[in-house]
């Protein structure tokens, strides 16, 4: 998984870095909020943000909340890591938008341990995105008779809204996802081939 790390101080960020990279994920560094913000304003930003709160240029906050600003249906999972450890600051940073919370300095087990529930939650988000795809599609392609339909009384021909007449079959497909299989019922039966009725 792509990670972005925005760190401005050295130590911490090679350390998250390097930890990161030896779990298997790639990483992407920035050394300030508006350069995590430019590489998160592009198409392919990754998907997990590990974002410092204290950062020159643009702090953690003002990034959070530009990145929440933007509507998205697979939004990007954020963890701020900060030396603010106390709990105004815990309850500070996640009402302001982020997904999890990692003091400094944090300890390697810990950092593993939220950044799978990340990958977990962006793992389900795609598959969410996907099932949601797949509803669309397949409601772009059901097609549903509602509404009064005027049917001749002797032909049984149905008129469109064009105001043609077509035979039921033909409006039916037209308007519906429906087949067509024809068989004879027993009154027509009877009317029809009554030499074979017995």
């Amino acid at each position: 998984m792509r990670i972005l790390i925005a760190e401005d101080d050295l130590t911490s960020r090679t350390v998250l870095g390097a930890v990161l990279k030896k779990l298997g994920h790639e990483v992407v560094e920035t050394v300030n909020g508006e350069d995590a913000w430019t590489i998160m304003e592009k198409p392919d930003a990754p998907r997990l943000i590990i974002l410092d709160w204290m950062m020159p240029v643009m702090d953690g906050f003002e990034v959070l909340s530009r990145v929440r600003a933007v509507p998205s249906s697979q939004p990007p999972y954020i963890i701020m890591l900060t030396a603010r450890g106390e709990k105004l600051d815990i309850i500070a940073g996640l009402d302001a938008g982020a997904d999890d919370y990692l003091a400094k300095p944090f300890d390697t087990g810990e950092l593993r341990a939220r950044v799978d529930v990340g990958r977990r939650m962006i793992e389900m988000q795609e598959r969410l995105a996907l099932q949601v795809q797949e509803l669309l599609k397949a409601g772009e392609q059901i097609k549903i008779l509602q509404g009064i339909i005027p049917i001749c009384s002797f032909c049984k021909n149905i008129r469109d809204d064009q105001g043609y007449w077509n035979q039921v079959e033909a409006y039916v497909s037209r308007y519906s996802e429906a087949k067509f299989s024809h068989s004879i019922c027993p009154d027509c039966m009877k009317k029809h081939y009554p030499e074979f009725i017995k």
